[in-house]
């Protein structure tokens, strides 16, 4: 007798995940399949956006990430969710944090375990 096995919703897309993280594994950095953006959402005249940039740049050096900042004045959308809370930080898209960048949560996020992995 020959046993059939019943196809069942969402099995083949969670055999082409494990597919795919089996075939990458170098692409992988702590968890990660592809390397975090550190995001500065700033606006001109902003002095804790200076100061945020600063622990930015610096965590960013350290881990070799990559950042990017984003004025808010240049966007309505951006105006209209940041206006009242920027300094904001986002990593991968996600909002980290606002009005302070913590040096070491930022690192953490980055670094520990369950970092950010972009989804």
């Amino acid at each position: 007798m020959i046993r059939r096995r019943r196809w069942r919703p969402g099995q083949a897309a969670a055999a082409d995940a494990a597919q795919a993280r089996e075939a990458a594994p170098d692409e992988r950095v702590a968890g990660r399949r592809t390397p975090a953006v550190i995001t500065l959402l700033s606006r001109p005249g902003c002095h804790l956006c200076d100061v945020a940039r600063e622990v930015i740049v610096k965590v960013a050096a350290d881990l070799d990430v990559r950042w990017e900042e984003r004025d808010i004045t240049r966007s309505e959308q951006d105006m209209h969710d940041y206006w009242d809370k920027i300094p904001v930080t986002l990593i991968d898209g996600v909002q980290h944090d606002f009005w302070h960048v913590s040096e070491q949560r930022l690192r953490a996020a980055l670094t520990g375990p369950g970092a950010h992995s972009g989804t």
